[in-house]
Order: structure tokens, then C-alpha cells, then sequence
């Protein structure tokens, strides 16, 4: 049965990064021994699977039928061999998320999935939004806690929200001027501005934020990291517009000061990616249940 299992498992490598050689390298196999146990697949479906071109290849019509059914099949299999005894998840998980997510509220639902079962492993890699999506798509990660992506997904994947972080302006406190209780955002006019890295998901969102209030400001650095943004004003280098995030106390800040922005409906939506048949879904219904019993988050 687990000679079986890899050789499906060899066959959705295939499928997903197009020809022996690439697969092979994802799963540790010669281009050869790839195509040596599609070959021992195709006869013992019965048909022809992949039309071979040269090195490349392409789903025949017979194979293209099949996918969804062992995508099944495999994820049905591993969904057996990570089964506790005791009724808890076990065994490894690898997961992307955001810094941001992490410094706020899903190191929080990590720690309790982690206390309710001791014998998982999660690995954890920190990232962007964009790259994770490439990776849980091509199998690298079992799943990703991104931003609502800007463009429609691989219908592939799945993303399910998980709560909801509203942008606001941040200023240095230190700064002249940033003591006046009516301060405005229109404060940022008068410093350089840290900008989120205008080709990401959250930078989509900030230059969305810029135009709903009216600002063309004076880019004085641009980033990719809010974490090192909110860092950067603290030290009083600027200010800047980032996610309100989730679980973090803006208000004990000393070197810092939250503007709100009145009337911008903009916001990062951060939830769960995966894909939609994968082998680790008792993990990222445990994420999903503990976000869902807090309720909506914004």
C-alpha cells in the first residue's frame, strides 16, 4: 500500500511542477525513477496519463480526469497517518505566516493548539503573502497565514478569514508637535514617510488608505517589513501607515502615537491558506475553530 501511496503521490509532483526532472527533485527522485513509476501507474490504470513531449510533459485527458481523485486518495492516507491514539494531532506541520500575524494574534492560537496537543510539531517560516501562496500551492508548506489576496486565487487554494486589522497613522511621540490631542493625519505631510513595499498585499492596502485620505506624501524609505516600519518611527526616523495589529498595545507604546483615520473603510483581512484537498486539514480546522470562538475581530 505505501509503494501505492508514493507513486500517486509521484504522479501529483508531476502535475504540479511539469516535467520527471522537476518532481523529482521535489520528492528526491531521478528524472528515471519518475518516469519508470508513472509507467507502473498508467498500466495499472489502464491508461495513458501524461503525453510526453521531449522532457516536458502535459496531462493527457485520462490523467486530467484523475487529479481531484487521488489528491484525495493521498490526502485520506496522510490524513491516516497523522491520527493520535489519544484523539490528538501529532506529527509535523510546516506553516508560513506574516511577522506581523506572528507578533500579534496567531502566536497566540499557536501556543494554545500547541498546550492542547504537546506531540505536534510545527515548523514555522516567515514570509510575505505572495510567496507563501506559491509555496502551499506547490506543496512546500501544508498551509500559510497571509493577507486576503488583491487578485483571485488558484481555484486550488482555499483562504478562510480569520479576523480583520483596521489601518491607522503612526507618528514618533518624541517628535515636535505630536503632543496636541487633536493631532490629524495630516501630520504625515510633514515628515518623511516609511512606506510599506508598494508590490505587496499590504502595500496595496496602504497606497488604497494614501488615496481614500487625500495624501501624496514624501517617500522616505520604502520596506517590507512592518515589524522594522514601526521600529523605524519609534526611533523617530518618520511616520508612516501600517495594519492596526491584533493583540498588540498601542497605547502603552511610550515612543509611539496611533492617528486614526476617520472615514477610511481599508482593511488587511489576514486569514488561513491552503490548499483545498491536502493531507493536514485536522491542523487547520484547529486554527480555524480557535479563531472562529473569539468571535469577529476588527
Amino acid at each position: 500500500m505505501s509503494s501505492s501511496i508514493r507513486t500517486l503521490k509521484t504522479f501529483l509532483a508531476v502535475v504540479r511542477y511539469g516535467t520527471f526532472a522537476a518532481a523529482g527533485a521535489k520528492i528526491g527522485l531521478t528524472p528515471a525513477a519518475v518516469g519508470l513509476q508513472i509507467k507502473a501507474l498508467e498500466e495499472a490504470l489502464n491508461c495513458q496519463l501524461f503525453v510526453r513531449s521531449g522532457r516536458s510533459v502535459t496531462l493527457a485527458p485520462q490523467g486530467r480526469l484523475r487529479v481531484a481523485k487521488i489528491e484525495d486518495i493521498v490526502a485520506a492516507y496522510d490524513s491516516l497517518v497523522h491520527i493520535d491514539e489519544r484523539a490528538g494531532l501529532s506529527g509535523h506541520v510546516s506553516v508560513g505566516a506574516l511577522v506581523s500575524a506572528l507578533m500579534g494574534a496567531f502566536s497566540d492560537a499557536l501556543q494554545a493548539i500547541k498546550e492542547k496537543h504537546p506531540r505536534l510539531n510545527v515548523s514555522l517560516y516567515a514570509g510575505q503573502s505572495r510567496e507563501f501562496a506559491v509555496k502551499v500551492l506547490r506543496g512546500e508548506l501544508d498551509a500559510a497565514v497571509v493577507t486576503q489576496s488583491p487578485e483571485p486565487l488558484n481555484p486550488e487554494l482555499l483562504w478562510t478569514p480569520l479576523y480583520t486589522e483596521s489601518m491607522i497613522g503612526i507618528v514618533p511621540r518624541a517628535a515636535p508637535g505630536m503632543t496636541d490631542p487633536d493631532l490629524s493625519y495630516r501630520v504625515l505631510a510633514t515628515l518623511p514617510f516609511l512606506r510599506f513595499d508598494k508590490r505587496t498585499w499590504t502595500g496595496q492596502l496602504v497606497q488604497q488608505t494614501l488615496l481614500h485620505l487625500g495624501l501624496t506624501l514624501d517617500d522616505g524609505m520604502e520596506l517590507n517589513s512592518i515589524e522594522t516600519i514601526i521600529e523605524l518611527v519609534r526611533q523617530g526616523f518618520g511616520g508612516s501607515i501600517v495594519p492596526r495589529l491584533a493583540n498588540v498595545d498601542w497605547s502603552r507604546d511610550e515612543h509611539l502615537r496611533v492617528i486614526e483615520l476617520p472615514g477610511v473603510a481599508v482593511f488587511r483581512h489576514v486569514g488561513l491558506l491552503e490548499l483545498r484537498r491536502h493531507g493536514r486539514g485536522n491542523f487547520t480546522n484547529e486554527v480555524k475553530t480557535y479563531f472562529f470562538s473569539l468571535g469577529p475581530r476588527a
